[in-house]
């Protein structure tokens, strides 16, 4: 046997008995570290428990952070670090571990990265399939869009004046059959007072106006809606029958002036 592989084997031997030994020295940290940990907690289960206040308890669970900390810190500064042996199979074995690491977790990012880009293929089919269905709808407009620019339809002015002229004559038509209708309603069911009537009061003195129908007030309120809209309030004369003014009031047809009682307007049921 040459010198080289002498030297070979009195250096694995070597390694191979502080490999051994190290072992050896961390079982018996481990057995003395346990052997305390049943001490504590012997102590602690002697120990009586005592009631304390709530300042009290929160003082002792601080006091016995700052103990177990104190404890640490003196046994790390106790503690020396020991420097495993860089030998060919320590560095193989934490070579191996490292490229196991590396491997799951570039394995994760594969994963990932695959995940992903399906999920990109599904977007951009999707996409795909909604840039066709909007080209054939372009398509579609286009074609349409042709056939009309092709139409010729012609309207002559006067066809259309005509058109609204007589649209117009047959409203103003129909509102006079509605006023008409509305004047025969009120005049029936609505007609004014006779002399008759008795008054409520003796001192009440008896005006001199001539009283106007319903469908007088509510034409003139309608009136004035229309032809002033920015202040439709009409003032309330002698000749408004006051049962008649209290009738539209009360059934929500007219609406009295916030600040003056005296003027009432008609409901716009039109807006």
């Amino acid at each position: 046997m040459s010198e080289n592989e002498q030297e070979m084997d009195s250096e694995i031997t070597t390694d191979t008995k502080v490999i051994i030994d190290t072992k050896e020295e961390l079982i018996k940290q481990c057995e003395e570290i346990w052997k305390d940990m049943e001490e504590c907690q012997n102590k602690l289960s002697l120990t009586g428990t005592e009631t304390l206040t709530k300042s009290n308890a929160q003082l002792s669970l601080l006091i016995m952070q700052v103990n177990c900390l104190t404890a640490e810190l003196d046994h790390w500064n106790k503690r020396t670090p020991e420097i495993t042996p860089l030998t060919e199979d320590v560095l193989l074995t934490l070579g191996k571990e490292e490229f196991q690491k590396l491997r799951c977790n570039l394995e994760m990012v594969l994963s990932t990265i695959q995940s992903k880009n399906e999920k990109l293929k599904e977007d951009l089919e999707r996409e795909q399939q909604w840039l066709e269905e909007q080209q054939q709808i372009l398509e579609s407009l286009n074609v349409l869009h042709s056939d009309l620019k092709n139409e010729v339809v012609t309207f002559s002015e006067s066809r259309l004046f005509n058109e609204l002229k007589t649209k117009m004559l047959s409203i103003k038509e129909f509102k006079k059959k509605l006023l008409f209708a509305l004047g025969e309603f009120l005049e029936d069911h609505f007609p004014l007072p006779d002399g008759n009537i008795k008054k409520k009061k003796k001192n009440t003195q008896e005006s001199n106006a001539q009283l106007i129908t319903l469908n007088e007030m509510v034409e003139m309120l309608i009136n004035r809606m229309f032809d002033v809209p920015h202040d439709p309030y009409v003032k309330i004369s002698d000749s408004f029958w006051p049962p008649y003014i209290e009738l539209l009031l009360r059934y929500g047809i007219a609406l009295r002036h916030p600040e003056d009682p005296t003027r009432i307007r008609l409901e716009a049921f039109h807006q």
